[in-house]
């Protein structure tokens, strides 16, 4: 049996693609920063019956995330899918006109480092096991920049434009790389964006394996 990977855990959507991929027949690793948060994840989704184990480790921390991907692959097999959709941290949300270049920094390396560190780290077993779905999920600032939130808006922009080139790299690979836009709030009562509706839209881009960019909802006009 072969692992689903998460980066960014957490009882919102990270919960819900976890039991979704879970009960599609795949192990799950949940990785994030807070090891007591991960152990309450983990034993939510055993309950329902789905080997689930937590690896902690920082986005920010290149080595701690490789270590835990790596682990993830040993104990509980090789990892098929990886979902990369961490929540970034409030205080790289500031204005254009207020944002310097060290206010860079911790997006870039959260945005941009963070997942290439994810895909060198997944990308060899993939390539061994003859197929893998590599999913991002970002906000609509990835495609249309918002001034107010600068630093996340060139980030995101970044991890899009990396996403991008990895679809058609890996295409010949078997390797599917696609990019869920998520426009608003991640909302329980939202038709498109609840959690449940965006884990179900997530394991049919990984079963349907398309185009690269998808949308749960359209753009605000």
């Amino acid at each position: 049996m072969t692992t689903f990977a998460l980066v960014g855990a957490g009882p919102g959507l990270g919960l819900a693609a976890a039991r979704r991929f879970g009960t599609g027949g795949h192990h799950v690793a949940l990785i994030s920063r807070d090891a007591e948060h991960l152990d309450a994840l983990a034993a939510e989704l055993d309950g329902d019956g789905i080997r689930a184990r937590g690896f902690t480790a920082d986005v920010l921390n290149s080595a701690a995330l490789t270590a835990a991907l790596a682990a993830a692959a040993g104990e509980l097999g090789p990892i098929e899918i990886l979902q990369f959709s961490p929540v970034p941290r409030g205080d790289s949300m500031k204005p254009v006109l207020e944002t310097t270049a060290a206010d860079l920094e911790d997006p870039l390396a959260f945005s941009v480092k963070g997942p290439l560190t994810c895909v060198n780290a997944v990308l060899p077993g993939m390539r061994e096991l003859g197929r893998g779905t590599l999913l991002f999920v970002n906000g609509a600032s990835a495609v249309r920049p918002n001034p107010q939130v600068a630093g996340t808006s060139v980030a995101f922009a970044a991890e899009s434009a990396y996403a991008a080139m990895l679809h058609d790299a890996l295409a010949d690979a078997n390797i599917h790389v696609a990019q869920l836009i998520v426009p608003g709030a991640i909302r329980p009562e939202a038709e498109h964006s609840s959690p449940k509706a965006l884990a179900e839209r997530l394991y049919a881009i990984h079963t349907e394996r398309g185009t690269f960019r998808h949308y749960a909802e359209p753009l605000p006009t």
